[in-house]
């Protein structure tokens, strides 16, 4: 008697199982992230629907090589940044980000770049036919005779070019897209993306062919499709950007090769993603000097010093409960940044309406940038603007306090490249042993508290 097909259902965040639906997941508490998963019975599953690879037999930890294989280099320098320096053969990267954001089109300058160098590239076409790829190829000038370009969605077939082609890259886009014969279920259900996302990770593992895969993302801007989706890859970024303006970020938020704080700036024009090798100066490129407000914060993103323009504007209001609004700034901060103000410092913002903007789309979570915000608050308020040649670093405490910061040097050195004469940094900074030599070209104005700053920072 053959064995008959049992149906489970499987919260797409959390993926807890169970026999039964629910309208809201027992394990996470989410709602409606229940579905349908159809389990096959045993030997008509998915794994079995194409052999990959061979036996793999135990090797003893002293004859394991130390270093691996290379790398293989990309000319893009700002993708090679964000993935640890280059592309780890046999690595499963997942990029994500919201639709029309620019991932297939990065993608797709990536893999051209591979490409250029003589390896044979795989792009696989689920969600558009080969000819519309072949027009955003031509309007980005990729014309290369190792890239190849595959439309289909089937799997198995997937499985069959790649066994036949050898290639040295595969982009799959979008892993939503692809399914397998072996499953009933339809593509982008959560059966679908996780046996797919298995036997294409079993492929990059056993051939040593790195894999780009782009995944959808929901409403709220988490990736689509269940949650092990992230745990089963090797680096997980996402391209985050406004519509309404022209700069991308490319974040890295797990990554087993590399660092997760780096960052990579690129530039959406009519030639694709273009890279930003100089991000301090384009996000200071409109600055208006001597404008009451606007602070210059210098974060640090992995290896790299940024130099952002934070702009306040501080607004009387008639309403009882004032507003506070955040775009750049973790809201809870800026929250704890005003109650210091108006507690240590004296500035009476109970009837002030408080908007803080990070320019250039850029979110900044560093402490490091709290004497920014604060300052540019107090700017505001007060109406007296803030030295243009100024750059504020320091962590504000509850008590009203300058805190020191890591990494204050290098700060002050991309501060100093851009035209900067003076900073205003916390006191005990300069006292540190064993740090690096800040650079005598710039001008230390020490403050203890953030009351000392704001008197040092706003021209009389």
């Amino acid at each position: 008697m053959p064995a008959k097909t049992r149906t489970h259902f499987i919260c797409q965040d959390c993926g807890h199982s169970q026999a039964k639906w629910a309208g809201r997941c027992p394990k996470c508490g989410e709602w409606n992230t229940m579905v349908e998963y159809l389990e096959q019975p045993e030997g008509t599953g998915a794994r079995s629907a194409f052999p990959i690879g061979g036996v793999v037999e135990p090797v003893a930890l002293p004859d394991v090589p130390a270093d691996g294989a290379e790398r293989i280099p990309l000319a893009i320098g700002e993708f090679a940044r964000v993935l640890g320096g280059g592309i780890v053969p046999g690595a499963g990267v997942l990029i994500s980000g919201d639709p029309g954001i620019g991932k297939s089109t990065l993608l797709l300058q990536m893999a051209a770049a591979v490409a250029q160098d003589g390896r044979k590239v795989l792009y696989v076409s689920g969600e558009e036919s080969a000819s519309q790829v072949k027009r955003r190829a031509t309007r980005l000038g990729i014309d290369s005779g190792e890239f190849y370009l595959l439309a289909d969605v089937n799997l198995n077939n997937i499985l069959q070019q790649v066994e036949r082609m050898q290639p040295g890259l595969i982009v799959v886009d979008s892993i939503q897209a692809v399914f397998l014969d072996a499953l009933q279920s339809s593509a982008g259900s959560v059966s679908q993306v996780r046996e797919c996302t298995s036997l294409l990770l079993r492929l990059a593992k056993t051939s040593a062919i790195p894999i780009f895969l782009v995944g959808h993302v929901t409403k709220e801007g988490s990736i689509a499709g269940p949650r092990v989706l992230e745990h089963m890859v090797d680096t997980v970024l996402y391209l985050e950007g406004d519509g309404f303006h022209s700069y991308r970020l490319l974040r890295s938020i797990k990554n087993r090769f590399g660092s997760t704080n780096e960052i990579g700036v690129f530039e959406m024009n009519a030639q694709g993603m273009a890279e930003v090798t100089n991000p301090s100066e384009v996000f200071l490129a409109e600055r208006l000097p001597q404008a009451a407000g606007s602070a210059i914060a210098v974060p640090v993103e992995g290896t790299r010093p940024l130099l952002v323009e934070v702009q306040a504007l501080a607004s009387t209001t008639s309403f009882p409960q004032p507003r506070r609004t955040a775009n750049g700034v973790d809201f809870n901060r800026l929250l704890l940044i005003v109650a210091v103000l108006s507690k240590r410092v004296g500035l009476r913002l109970a009837d002030q309406d408080i908007f803080v903007n990070v320019i250039g789309g850029l979110k900044v979570s560093e402490p490091a940038s709290d004497l920014a915000i604060a300052v540019s608050v107090a700017s505001s308020v007060r109406n007296k603007p803030v030295a243009a040649d100024l750059v504020l670093v320091g962590e504000v405490g509850l008590s009203g306090e300058l805190r020191s910061v890591s990494q204050l040097a290098r700060r002050l050195s991309e501060a100093q490249k851009l035209g900067f004469k003076r900073a205003v940094v916390p006191r005990p900074a300069k006292r540190r042993e064993g740090g690096d030599a800040l650079p005598p070209g710039i001008e230390l104005i020490e403050a203890r508290s953030l009351a000392q700053a704001i008197e040092s920072a706003l021209i009389l």
